[in-house]
């Protein structure tokens, strides 16, 4: 811990730990359910379960009864240990963000056609929200979505869409880039999907002709170059940061040959 010039306490970043009421305490809070009828045992299995994932003094600030032997609890607990922030590395986007007018200008500039961008739903995924936000034209948090870029053509597949009929579809419009929402995450069942578009994609031998990026909540872009794809959006992202990352892509492939 460092001192600044007036006494107050400055983190340091060698030794990162959790903030919670003061600076450095450790402090976390985590939320879970037990198989366990509500009661005062199931109180202390809340807290024994916490003292196993290694934090001190576990207390238990609230818990439910779900019925049918359920309980739900919110636990806090006290790390001791910290993490060295200097040394983490990530794996980071390599693009400049640009404004809609500018992506517009790029594509008309620098690539001379309309490009095609295809978005879509994969597998047993029903929650459209997000590739909505990404595709409609309405957009989402007051950035215009990719039908509404004139030099972008937009195709919203929707939900529930097999991995083969995505493809089939990126070959009938001679598709630029794919997009692939996956927010059902059970079982790691997105990481399947994703892995098998990934392998059904280099198999029809077109994977090096595609900008191919997936999103979603559980979705870093690490995990998505792990998975054979160019990159990966979470949370938060809009129809501009993966507009601005797709175009520049396709120019820095033509440049490359």
């Amino acid at each position: 811990m460092t001192t600044g010039r007036k006494g107050a306490e400055k983190p340091d970043p060698t030794a990162v730990r959790p903030y919670g009421d003061t600076l450095d305490d450790g402090k976390v809070q985590t939320s879970f359910t037990l198989p366990v009828p509500c009661g005062e045992r199931a109180r202390e299995a809340a807290r024994q379960v916490v003292g196993e994932m290694g934090l001190g003094n576990p207390q238990v600030y609230h818990m439910q009864d779900l019925g049918e032997g359920y309980t739900y609890f919110i636990v806090y607990g006290q790390l001791e240990s910290a993490v060295d922030f200097t040394e983490i590395e990530v794996a980071r986007l390599e693009s400049t963000r640009m404004e809609f007018g500018e992506i517009n200008e790029f594509i008309e500039e620098k690539i001379g056609r309309k490009i095609t961008i295809l978005g879509a739903c994969t597998g047993t995924d029903a929650h459209s929200v997000g590739i909505d936000a990404i595709m409609n034209m309405k957009g989402y948090a007051g950035e215009y979505g990719l039908e509404r870029y004139p030099m972008i053509d937009a195709v919203n597949l929707g939900m529930q869409v097999k991995n083969e009929d995505l493809i089939a579809r990126a070959i009938e419009r001679d598709a630029d880039a794919l997009l692939v929402s996956q927010v059902v995450t059970q079982k790691d069942v997105h990481i399947k999907n994703l892995s098998e578009l990934s392998d059904m994609l280099d198999a029809e031998g077109i994977r090096h002709q595609l900008i191919a990026v997936c999103g979603g909540p559980r979705i870093s872009h690490e995990l998505a170059l792990e998975l054979g794809f160019d990159a990966g959006f979470s949370s938060g992202s809009t129809a501009r940061d993966v507009a601005s990352f797709v175009v520049q892509q396709i120019v820095d492939r033509e440049l490359a040959g």
